[in-house]
């Protein structure tokens, strides 16, 4: 046994028992990441994170000690692409092990099209006597509030390239126009497709034996059994009684998939001094230049400087042979996205490749800083795409009036209240507004065309600001592959040439561990992308946190509509 492996050997928890159930309850919810919060980690106690519930399922599947694995799906309240990635884990896992998955109700009166895709990938589907299975399809919103707008006095003054970027469409349309109409139908139709077609291929159903029971509404737990959805009734004592006669006997311990596969930190920092890396670089929330400063309503922001600062220490460190960039985005500033992209290729340019994984929204500039990527990987629920660019402002002369407010603009200057509130854009502002629209898209389909390596030809026409599904994005060659997380972390070592368990997978941050508590010595310095955001709370706050309730959180050019919502039977 090598050294490493047998240092593990001595860190790795105690077993329980000769043999061990594992449970996976998707009622805690799942952390894409760890909280950097405390107080917030503290709370969320017993949420895992998907690197926990990946690494642990991916040990447990030689372990000769685990007898299987029982899901509980419950409320299910996770992302869709969180739900993509838990349904991998558990069939990459069920390759080894027997799997189970039961719930009290997918849906009560709802949708449960989605958490029931996640248990159609165990090897057998349990439902409590009095649920239901209701797999209803997909919906989707298309909100306006030009209306309320009208009502209220603010009159929004919006430019848009091209037709389907419709976040201007949310502060400025009366209707809804075709192409909004028409993009978010393709958004409702690839997601149901792709979870029809991949129930049929989990449970050997047709096709239209599914659609069938899509469309029948909500099943009783006899219609479900009797439709071949699920396997078995029952309720959860039962589901754990047959669980251990059938797979290891009445004594087998219990344990949770992320306390199995929970190793200590010193194990963590070994690992990370003796193997070769792949490094996470995350790019989550709204981006915007500089550092971060608090985001309304408590929401992530992706601030450039930071995530610039992680691709530049990557580049300079030779333990990291591959980075994945972890785009959880949709999009925000068109200069803070175009320095995150100039540092990918930089990085590339070292020899480090890059694997781009887009989690639930990876769009407008979501879409701009992983298109330099060598390979993109998406789910398939996935919104990304959205390459256009919009801008505009708000003009709140009327509502001020209406408050009683005296708000006058003195100037110096031609342009100095080019966006201010207080006035109309005047023909010459709206044509320097158009000029610059149209350089933007120009600039940004032309990198898209370049990093995708299509012609622009074939790419504009993809383009215009319209959102894709992962699906249609790998259909459209937007992306590579669909997958996740373990998809990702593959290729990277596939594309510098290094066997996946010979790797180890650390966030940048981890780099130099005791370097970031000290004061950086320059811009490219590990402590440099160490920076906490102040806690500042003042009337541009309040607004903007209101504002982002009503899907007005614009934070640039490149941003998508906030406004898109995708109901498939999730609890988040």
């Amino acid at each position: 046994m090598d050294p490493l492996a047998k240092l593990s050997s001595l860190l790795r928890k105690s077993s329980v028992g000769d043999r061990v159930i594992l449970e996976l309850d998707l009622d805690y919810s799942v952390l894409s990441s760890a909280p950097a919060n405390p107080w917030e980690a503290l709370k969320l106690i017993n949420a895992p994170t998907m690197r926990a519930l990946r690494e642990g399922l991916h040990a447990a599947a030689d372990d000769p000690g685990v007898a299987g694995l029982i899901v509980h799906v419950g409320t299910c309240p996770v992302t869709a692409a969180q739900c993509c990635e838990l349904a991998d884990l558990i069939a990459g896992f069920g390759e080894h092990k027997p799997v189970w998955a039961y719930t009290e109700s997918f849906g009560e009166f709802s949708n449960g099209l989605l958490p029931y895709t996640l248990a159609a990938h165990a090897d057998q589907v349990w439902l409590q006597p009095s649920g239901e299975l209701g797999l209803g399809g997909v919906r989707t919103q298309i909100t306006l509030l030009r209306g309320v707008f009208d009502k209220v006095g603010l009159e929004p003054q919006f430019g848009q390239r091209k037709e389907f970027k419709t976040a201007a469409d949310t502060y400025a349309a009366h209707e809804i126009s075709p192409a909004n109409a028409e993009m978010m139908q393709q958004i409702a139709n690839s997601i149901t497709h792709w979870a029809v077609d991949t129930i049929a291929q989990r449970r050997g159903r047709g096709t239209e034996q599914v659609w069938a029971s899509v469309d029948a509404g909500a099943l009783t737990a006899q219609q479900a059994l009797e439709h071949g959805l699920i396997d078995r009734i029952g309720y959860r004592d039962e589901v754990y009684a047959e669980a251990r006669r059938a797979w290891s006997g009445e004594d087998a311990g219990l344990r949770f998939v992320h306390r199995y596969g929970k190793v200590s930190a010193a194990k963590e920092l070994v690992q990370a001094r003796l193997r070769p890396a792949v490094a996470m670089v995350e790019v989550r929330g709204a981006i915007v230049s500089g550092r971060p400063q608090r985001q309304a309503g408590g929401q992530p922001i992706a601030a450039s400087e930071v995530i610039c600062q992680h691709l530049r220490a990557a580049a300079e460190d030779d333990q990291i042979k591959a980075v994945v960039l972890r785009v959880d985005s949709p999009g925000g500033s068109y200069i803070a996205s175009d320095a995150i992209r100039r540092e990918v290729i930089r990085l590339r340019e070292s020899g480090r490749p890059v694997v781009a994984c887009m989690g639930d929204v990876a769009a407008s500039g979501g879409y701009f800083v992983s298109m330099p990527a060598d390979e993109i990987v998406a789910q398939p629920t996935t919104l990304t795409g959205s390459i256009g660019v919009l801008a505009g402002k708000f003009v709140t002369t009327e509502v001020k009036e209406k408050l009683g407010l005296v708000l006058s603009d003195v100037t110096a200057g031609a342009w100095a209240s080019f966006m201010s509130p207080n006035s109309r854009f005047t023909d010459e502002q709206w044509a320097a507004l158009d000029r610059r629209l149209d350089d933007i898209y120009a600039d940004f389909t032309g990198k898209a065309a370049a990093d995708r390596g299509l012609a622009l030809n074939v790419l504009e026409p993809l383009a215009h600001g319209r959102v894709w599904t992962g699906v249609d994005a790998k259909q459209r060659a937007l992306v590579d592959h669909l997958g996740g997380m373990g998809t990702a972390i593959d290729r990277a070592c596939a594309l510098a040439g290094l066997r996946r368990e010979d790797v180890a997978v650390r966030p940048v941050s981890m780099l130099g561990f005791l370097k970031q508590f000290r004061p950086a010595e320059s811009s490219e310095s590990v402590g440099a992308g160490v920076s906490y955001a102040p806690n500042r709370l003042d009337l541009d706050t309040l607004i903007a946190s209101v504002a982002a309730r009503l899907g007005l959180a614009a934070t640039g050019v490149l941003s998508m509509p906030f406004t898109i919502e995708v109901d498939a039977g999730l609890g988040r």
